[in-house]
Parts: structure tokens; sequence; C-alpha cells
């Protein structure tokens, strides 16, 4: 199955200031206004119930206040910085509990069904992956993580 790889969109695992999707939702911000983005990944980005709003919700901010924020322009960490400014500055028990909720969505719960369903829709086999990044590593190319 023929990878959809995007130069410069990092994996949902990777972590700004211990957070995961962070970068991730930053990135798509950023090459979405560069013009690389995919028209269905860009029509879908920040949407309610979506990985960028829940981000956004758990640091107390508004989407569209953190897309006006990116495209000022500025660094991760600095972009972290207003954002935690601005909403809340989450603490390491916090950050511990989001990380390991977002790891692990798909897994038997909710959006189990949709993990399955993005899976066959991606020719993949039906047990390929359990949660949704590691659904989006696999169906992005990257190398399954180890547990």
């Amino acid at each position: 199955m023929p990878a959809t790889l995007i130069p410069g969109l990092r994996s949902p695992y990777e972590t700004v200031g211990g957070i995961v999707h962070f970068g991730r939702m930053l990135d798509k911000i950023r090459l979405n206004v560069a013009g690389q983005l995919p028209g269905p990944w860009a029509e879908v980005m920040g949407i309610v119930g979506g990985f960028d709003s829940r981000c956004c919700h758990f640091l107390g901010i508004h989407y569209s206040d953190l897309k006006t924020e990116v495209l000022k322009g500025g660094d991760d960490e600095q972009i972290l910085a207003w954002a935690t400014a601005h909403g809340r500055r989450p603490d390491e028990e916090d950050i511990e509990v989001w990380n390991g909720f977002m790891r692990k969505l798909g897994w038997r719960d909710a959006v189990a069904q949709r993990v399955r369903f993005r899976l066959e829709e991606s020719g993949f086999p039906p047990d390929a992956a359990e949660t949704m990044f590691d659904f989006i590593d696999m169906d992005e190319g990257r190398p399954k993580r180890a547990v």
C-alpha cells in the first residue's frame, strides 16, 4: 500500500514541550499556507472533535487564534509559550494524561470504528493498527513504534 508522504509533516507521537500532536498541528497550518497540504487534509483542519480541536481545547485556546499566531512566525516553542500564556499551562500530570489519552485513541473506545474504517479505506489489513496515531504513522510510511 503506498504511503501518504507529506514532507515536513511530523508524526503525532512527536512532542513539543512534552505534548503529543501539538507540533503536527503547527506543521499542518504551515504546510497549508505554503500550498503543500492535500485538499482533503486542509478541509478538516481544526474541526470540532478532530485532533487539532482537542489539542486546542486541552490548552484552552481557540484554533483560529492559534492559526493566526502560527502565521505570524516563530518556532514551535515560542508558539507553545504563546498558547500557554493565552490559554492554560498544563502541568506534568496533565500532559501525561493528555498524551496517554491521545496515544490510545482508537483502542477499545468510540474511535475504534473509525480506525477500522480508515484501515479498510486505505487497503490495510483490519488488524494493522489499533490506534489512530498508529494508523497515521503507518499511512504516512513511518515504522511501527514499540510500545
